[in-house]
């Protein structure tokens, strides 16, 4: 995605453009599963949503006549098998069984023994040596040594880690303090594009046309002062393309496949070798009826401790009796869930959701998973800020070297989200521009 705005905002400034994609079809992480399911259901294996302050988002799917939808906040909370109504549970300030938590909150409990940290946070663009220092342990450690019970950092896998894809230990505590204010919560304003999130790959595709290169992954980068040349696959012979300027969208994690000849910066070349990934998973359950919306069910979206993590229903702008549960998991799940077959995903994915709604099995018609760790030109979910990462690898991920530029949710501000991605070209088409001069 970032690469096709990349090359979208650079075609719109008169500039001749060449995409070299590895795949068949243009998106990357956004992926709109539609074969699989019956009754012209749909279902986003890999990136979803459309957050009301998402201002790329929002300006491509304007310009490609596109319309975002609002998703539903969560209905209820299941966690160490009790079960609680998200407004009674905010009504009458109900605890989770997790010790250490405030009444009628779910994400966030953690910041209350982050208050002295977040206390010496005065300017959030000149942080102090203490909170500096912060990024060189994980968010667990600092819980702990700030006085929080182990069942915060517990509670924390499932919430703010979730969101990250990652294992709470392997999270800078930097990252987590100078984030808190703008953390997701239960109350973030979510959305996504209505009838699916390829076609704003699809649309940015459509106006590149011929400028894309489907089934060619990049092998070598080769730059000097005037200019870059990329060696790529096709049809099973190496073959090069001599630019002026190249933007690498790739995931790190595939970059460092890449042969870089000369070698990017020391800096360059140790953020790309040791950037943090997390892991995800995306299952989608189609069932028979919708019995999440049926009188006594805990509801159609769902925060949960189990397998699955977050469930909930897909499907809500499709009329009809069949429905789509879908699970967004991350972390040690999705790792686990991963080693599994197809089968054994489902199946696994089934029992879970029959601890929410024992109703499931009668229904259930089979399904979908998306585990993007397993993908080739992924490898991984998306970029967090590991333990002694949050300091500086964004500016360094983002850092031209040369002429070559860089785009992808790793390089941006607003990581981990569509939104991340079209920033990030939009970015390094503005970069190529001053560089070149504007056309």
């Amino acid at each position: 995605l970032a690469g096709l705005a990349a090359a979208y905002e650079l075609k719109k400034a008169g500039y001749a453009v060449t995409v070299l994609e590895a795949r068949s079809r243009p998106g990357g992480r956004v992926l709109t599963y539609r074969d699989p399911f019956a009754d012209g259901l749909y279902a986003e294996m890999g990136a979803e949503y459309v957050d009301a302050s998402d201002e790329f988002d929002h300006r491509f799917c304007k310009e490609l006549g596109l319309k975002v939808m609002t998703a539903k906040l969560y209905d209820a909370i299941f966690v160490r098998g009790q079960r609680f109504k998200m407004a009674s549970f905010k009504q009458n300030k109900e605890k989770l069984p997790y010790s250490g938590t405030e009444g009628g909150q779910l994400f966030g409990q953690e910041k209350a023994y982050l208050k002295r940290l977040l206390a010496l946070i005065t300017d959030p663009e000149r942080l102090p040596p203490e909170i500096l220092k912060l990024d060189n342990l994980s968010v667990v450690e600092v819980l702990l040594q700030e006085g929080a019970p182990e069942d915060i950092a517990a509670l924390f896998t499932y919430t703010q880690a979730t969101e990250s894809t990652a294992r709470p230990h392997e999270m800078s505590a930097l990252h987590v303090v100078r984030s808190h204010r703008r953390s997701f919560s239960e109350d973030t304003d979510e959305g996504r594009i209505l009838g699916g999130n390829d076609q704003l790959p699809k649309g940015l595709a459509r106006a590149l046309s011929s400028a894309i290169l489907y089934n060619r992954p990049v092998r070598r980068i080769a730059h000097d002062r005037d200019g870059t040349e990329v060696f790529f696959e096709e049809g099973g012979t190496l073959r090069s393309l001599r630019t002026r300027r190249l933007v690498v969208a790739i995931p790190f994690k595939v970059l460092r496949d890449v042969e870089v000849t000369p070698s990017f910066s020391p800096a360059k070349t140790k953020c790309i070798a040791t950037l943090a990934y997390g892991y995800v998973m995306k299952l989608a359950m189609q069932y028979q009826r919708r019995f999440w919306d049926e009188p006594g069910s805990l509801g159609q979206r769902v925060f949960t401790d189990t397998m699955l993590r977050r469930v909930y229903h897909f499907s809500i702008d499709q009329p009809g009796p069949r429905g789509i549960l879908m699970s967004f998991t991350s972390g040690a799940d999705a790792e686990t869930l991963g080693r599994m077959s197809e089968a054994e995903r489902l199946r696994t994915a089934l029992q879970e959701a029959s601890k929410i709604w024992p109703e499931a099995p009668r229904h259930s018609e089979g399904g979908a998973t998306k585990y993007w760790n397993e993908d080739p030109w992924i490898r991984g979910s998306y970029s967090f800020e590991g333990v002694g990462q949050a300091r500086d690898y964004l500016q360094i991920a983002a850092a031209p070297e040369g002429r070559v530029h860089f785009a992808g949710e790793h390089t941006s501000v607003h990581r981990a989200s569509m939104n991340g991605a079209l920033e990030s070209g939009v970015r390094a088409a503005a970069e190529v521009q001053k560089a070149e001069g504007a056309r």
